[in-house]
């Protein structure tokens, strides 16, 4: 039996260009969590009226993954081990003597796959694509007796998925990311004839001026039977769908990558983030009479990185404006959607974004489409991530995904950096920590990348002791978090700017609850020593022991990491050779290292939550990065305030108006201009006193003629409070079933302790059910108290139920539903 694994990918699988040529199999799929005694075990007919005799599978979509809940399960760790698919499918292939693939968009993090009981691919790795070519095992299965009998004629199936822990791959276990498992990216049924195309390089080139266009495209065949000549015939299409160049001739078969044709295009479109400008490159091979049709998208862009100096595209200066992405959801873990998918990153661009780094690993072709098409810039790196440097396996998994990444991605002019790793100063995995060890692979890697693509960067972040290797260089400033004040960012980047060739600054911000807000948000400053350092250090993210530090000693509120972003903003528009800094992370991700946060095992430090929900750092990056007029008065989220009576107190509205003007209970209290450099709120900021109950903000301005308006009402709290003493449960809303819950923590005159953290626990019996393991603040049957209160939702089930909430030192509460 041929077992053919590919590990590059057929690029026209998105596209259906002669019939059914690919079809994502996303219904009819069986899960069983763990493992089986064998193959048998999942194909062995169960006859009617007999006990099963292995355990249940469950009906699921794709795609789908082990983790999609306990990852964020307060009360577990999250399951890592193997786990079962299966599924019938109807073959009928359209092509005479064709292939018949499945084509793997990435699993995790080890799959088998069979068809029947014959194993007939393997793959190592989470993130690459692949492709199990089980043309020959379906035609041997169509000759078991079992195939009309027990199948009826449909073809059984397998694929066994295994997220173990395993210190001779990568990435490390002792990474801040869950290393999920199961079919989380799209799998999809690919028919091809006799002779296709199982890459097509299409490298695209333009000098600093944009006059003139080089194409350079070649390709590498699928042509298991060995067929003697073929016919290719290449096109090239604006974006209208004009031909603007065509090349064809009969060559004979070939293996491994050839280059086929060279050629130039005058003053072609270019790509930016502005005008993402893209060019069709159609490839058709025929041979014995049948064509397979491949598409690729290019693009033409010049960009540099200035030695010492900025970031350049197309011969002019951009600076980069970016923020960092994880496969992670609410409810699904990495098992996105492309509609998920796409909302998220149209989130990114409407935010001003213009670049992501995509940590820390090869993600969905459907992300690097999107960037293509939306004008973000990238860097995507292999999941080298903490833990040290491993054996040979380890090593050649780390060569082979580098491959993999380079030549499955090569052609989105999206692309200009390869990232060899991140934080490989990280001990742990090994009895040996080596550095010179360590430095040689860093090495190899970076040869690897510049032999395979001589035309995008190399990078690193943090690990000094390779800094010198790659292209550029990203160190570790996590100014006014992990060390430090954020008043010191812009010296401890120039200092870092000093000590290399090229820097990019990525990650930094730092962890806010979403709906925890403070009045002096900036206080645990006091408490930090400066010029020590803005790096992060081991134990850091421990929020116990240690020196002082804002990530353990700050809030964790909305209004400081407000604060925090909004100086870096301002100080990088006044960094001439600044290329570019990447804001860590866009969305709150699960993580197994972080139990004690106040949402268990996420790191917080994103701008929306895990279910999509905008946190107020979203607008102070809008206000600073788009052009589209918008206007946003902080605290959407913030339903009460407190102070004395006849407290002055400071509203900040974030806009990128000129000029903006705020009512207080229908009064106006002026008219402000916009001024970058005037922190905070850009000089958008009144200070007034409130009245006690509720207050009415508004606030309106002009572009271009256009008014827009931001409303938001306040409650302001006088009454002083005390300890916590008391628990009150109550109903706050119910439209379709779903009813939402609130915990209000009270001191013992039944007053709202509106600095109140403590961690509370939902818990809920009767005919409805928690909406919780989302891993979002509303979300979470185990968190932490923002400002006095929790909330969660409960599908009701059209029943009745008790729903509790407990808290250590305080008595539970209860209410019925």
């Amino acid at each position: 039996m041929r077992k053919l694994i590919l590990a590059f990918f057929i690029a026209f699988l998105f596209h259906d260009l002669e019939g059914q040529q690919m079809l994502r199999l996303t219904q009819n799929w069986e899960y069983l969590k763990g493992d089986l005694g064998g193959i048998y075990e999942a194909v062995r007919p169960v006859k009617a009226g007999t006990p099963e005799t292995v355990p249940i599978w469950k009906n699921v979509t794709l795609p789908h993954s082990f983790n999609a809940t306990d990852a964020v399960d307060p009360d577990v760790n999250y399951y890592q081990g193997p786990g079962w698919y299966r599924t019938q499918l109807t073959i009928d292939n359209p092509y005479k003597n064709g292939r018949t693939l499945l084509h793997f968009e990435g699993a995790g993090q080890k799959t088998q796959v069979y068809i029947y009981d014959m194993k007939v691919a393997e793959h190592v790795g989470g993130y690459d694509e692949w492709i199990a070519d089980i043309t020959e095992a379906v035609e041997a299965f169509r000759k078991s007796p079992v195939f009309q009998k027990q199948f009826k004629g449909r073809i059984p199936v397998e694929i066994r998925c295994d997220n173990s822990r395993d210190l001779e791959m990568i990435p490390s276990n002792l990474s801040d990311f869950n290393i999920y498992g199961g079919l989380y990216r799209y799998l999809n049924l690919v028919y091809v004839p006799q002779v296709s195309a199982e890459r097509v390089s299409a490298l695209a080139s333009v000098d600093a001026k944009g006059a003139q266009g080089k194409l350079k495209i070649g390709t590498k065949l699928l042509n298991p039977d060995g067929i003697d000549t073929i016919l290719v015939k290449i096109e090239i299409k604006d974006a209208q769908g004009k031909l603007i160049n065509s090349w064809n001739k009969e060559v004979k078969a070939f293996y491994g990558n050839k280059d086929l044709w060279e050629t130039t295009i005058k003053n072609p479109k270019l790509w930016s983030p502005e005008n993402p400008n893209l060019y069709t490159i159609e490839t058709k091979i025929t041979a014995k009479g049948e064509t397979a049709i491949h598409q690729e998208k290019i693009g033409f862009r010049n960009f540099e990185f200035v030695k010492k100096g900025p970031f350049l595209l197309n011969g002019k200066r951009l600076l980069l404006r970016g923020t960092h992405r994880h496969e992670d959801h609410a409810g699904v873990a990495a098992a996105m959607t492309e509609d998920q998918i796409r909302e998220e990153m149209i989130l990114m661009k409407n935010m001003g974004v213009n670049f992501i780094r995509l940590g820390h690993y090869q993600q969905s072709r459907i992300i690097l489409e999107l960037c293509d098409s939306l004008g973000i810039l990238v860097w995507e790196e292999i999941p080298w991530c903490r833990g040290g440097l491993g054996g040979e396996s380890y090593k050649n998994q780390a060569r082979t995904m580098l491959t993999n990444m380079i030549e499955q991605h090569d052609n989105h002019p999206s692309i200009i950096i390869w990232g060899m790793g991140n934080e490989n100063d990280w001990p742990g995995d090994f009895n040996e920590f080596n550095q010179h060890k360590i430095r040689e692979f860093m090495k190899e890697l970076n040869d690897l990348s510049h032999h395979l693509d001589p035309s995008r960067k190399t990078a690193i972040r943090r690990c000094d002791f390779c800094k010198d290797i790659v292209d550029i260089y990203s160190p570790s400033i996590w100014a006014g978090w992990y060390r430090g004040v954020y008043t010191e960012y812009k010296e401890a980047s120039r200092q870092e700017f000093e000590k290399v060739d090229r820097f990019l600054h990525a990650e930094w911000g730092g962890d806010n609850h979403a709906g925890r807000h403070s009045e002096n948000p900036d206080n645990a400053l006091s408490k930090i020593k400066m010029g020590k350092g803005t790096d992060e250090r081991a134990g850091d993210a421990s929020l116990f022991g240690g020196s002082a530090r804002v990530s353990k000693d700050g809030d964790w509120s909305e209004s400081y990491m407000v604060n925090l972003i909004d100086w870096h903003l301002k100080e990088q528009e006044t960094m001439p050779w600044l290329t570019g800094a990447a804001y860590w992370p866009f969305k709150d991700f699960s993580t197994p290292v972080r139990p004690d946060n106040p949402i268990p095992y996420v790191n917080q430090k994103g701008v929306i939550e895990r279910d999509f929900t905008k946190k107020e750092a979203y607008y102070v990056f809008q206000s600073y990065w788009t052009k589209e007029p918008m206007v946003h008065i902080y605290g959407h989220s913030w339903p009460v305030r407190w102070g004395d009576v006849d407290e002055q107190k400071m509203i900040k509205v974030y806009a990128n108006l000129d000029e903006v003007e705020l009512f207080l209970n229908g009064k106006s209290l002026g008219k402000k201009k916009r001024n970058s450099q005037d922190f905070p709120a850009a000089g958008l900021r009144w200070i007034a006193p409130f009245v006690q109950g509720n207050n009415t903000i508004k606030a309106i301005g002009k572009k271009d003629g256009k008014l827009l308006s931001d409303e938001i009402i306040q409650e302001y709290q006088t009454a002083k409070w005390d300890q916590p003493a008391k628990m009150i449960l109550e109903k706050v809303s119910e439209k379709d079933d779903i009813t939402l819950i609130r915990v209000r923590i009270l001191d013992k005159n039944n007053i709202l302790c509106l600095d109140a953290k403590n961690i509370v626990t939902f818990g809920l019996t009767g005919d409805g059910e928690l909406i919780d393991d989302l891993g979002t603040a509303r979300g979470s049957r185990k968190v932490q108290a923002g400002n006095g209160r929790a909330e969660i939702s409960i599908k009701l089930n059209k029943g009745k139920s008790v729903a509790s909430v407990k808290a250590d030192g305080l008595a539970s509460a209860f209410i019925e539903l």
